[in-house]
């Protein structure tokens, strides 16, 4: 018997420029149904750390709190860290 996790991955995106700036904190909901791109974001941004070449400029948060969308144009070689704060849900 399969368990089906249809539960909210709540999470806090920061994200830190060159030069000290930073933009956030955007809160960013995450489900198997309802995604946005914020686990998306964290994967491509350690990829290119890794050496691959950035695929990617655009990306959305989807906040569940205020139902909005955040929508971040990126440009990795512009960032010096990415901050995703994990707000788990209790079973």
């Amino acid at each position: 018997m399969s368990v089906v996790d249809d539960r909210l991955t709540n999470h806090e995106v920061t994200v830190c420029l060159d030069g000290g700036a930073v933009l956030g904190p955007f809160n960013a909901t995450w489900s198997q149904d309802n995604g946005g791109d914020v686990r998306e974001l964290v994967r491509e941004y350690d990829a290119y750390l890794q050496g691959e070449k950035q695929k990617r400029y655009k990306f959305h948060l989807h906040d569940t709190y205020t139902n909005t969308v955040h929508t971040l144009i990126l440009d990795f070689d512009r960032i010096s860290g990415l901050y995703d704060h994990v707000r788990l849900r209790s079973s």
